[in-house]
């Protein structure tokens, strides 16, 4: 008999078509979960008053996607200075407190790029909210291109990972290339993070929780690349891995993939 796929929650994005609101998530979070990971996606609506209790026991992990919105500065403290067009209010209002409620129930949990970013704010972080206007640091906003799948599937500039933390316990080479599609950043980092990366100009690009099963948040998209990006597949195979109870990193320096993974 096989064994059950893990179910792994999406939470979506709010866009407008035709002024009418939408949940929306693009297909590579879905293909990197079934594809790489080996797990069950379940897109979920975002919306005020959900119970999380009722969503969070039948679920085994958390996926938080990018979005062309943004975390609403209020949640850390900061006036807005870009433009009210790119909030998702109903967002936060879904991620923030699930974000919280997974926390608390150990549920493992991977971010990306504005999910990394709410995550940060969730555990009581602060964002910068324009990158490129800080002294020292490069433009991380994607080219203009008409080809958005190409921009995901081409190395930005190159990560750090940090010694002796969860990239190194699954075998993450030192140093390796990434995708940018973010303006936003971690100004703050949140409580109980623990940075895994560090871009070249001195930005934090991930970081996770020790002592979690597996927590994990990451600025760049590897979901975008998985399939050209051997580090980007290693992600979504170490948390497939985790979510299934085959990947132990113990204290060890390289985590242990058990048998049958």
């Amino acid at each position: 008999m096989s064994q059950k796929k893990p179910v792994v929650l999406i939470p979506s994005n709010i866009i407008y078509k035709n002024e009418m609101p939408c949940h929306f998530v693009r297909d590579t979070y879905v293909q990197a979960l079934m594809s790489v990971a080996g797990c069950t996606p379940l897109i979920l609506p975002v919306t005020e008053g959900f119970d999380f209790d009722a969503v969070t026991d039948f679920v085994d992990g958390i996926l938080l996607t990018g979005s062309p919105s943004n975390v609403c500065p209020s949640h850390y403290g900061a006036e807005r200075v870009f433009d009210e067009k790119l909030l998702d209010l109903t967002r936060d209002a879904t991620t923030l407190p699930l974000i919280r409620r997974a926390a608390e129930k150990d549920i493992p949990l991977i971010a990306v790029c504005r999910g990394f970013q709410e995550m940060n704010v969730a555990m009581g972080g602060s964002l910068h909210q324009k990158v490129q206007e800080l002294p020292g640091k490069r433009d991380h906003r994607e080219p203009q291109s008409d080809n958005l799948k190409i921009v995901y599937e081409t190395p930005a500039h190159k990560v750090r990972a940090e010694k002796g933390g969860l990239f190194e316990k699954i075998g993450l080479p030192a140093e390796f290339a990434v995708n940018s599609l973010h303006q936003q950043g971690v100004d703050r980092l949140g409580n109980g993070l623990h940075v895994e990366a560090i871009s070249e100009d001195g930005l934090i690009e991930a970081f996770s929780v020790p002592g979690k099963r597996f927590v994990l948040g990451v600025q760049w998209h590897p979901e975008g690349d998985f399939h050209l990006n051997a580090s980007s597949r290693q992600i979504f195979e170490a948390y497939g891995a985790a979510l299934r109870g085959k990947m132990d990193c113990g204290g060890s320096k390289v985590c242990n993939l058990k048998s049958g993974t």
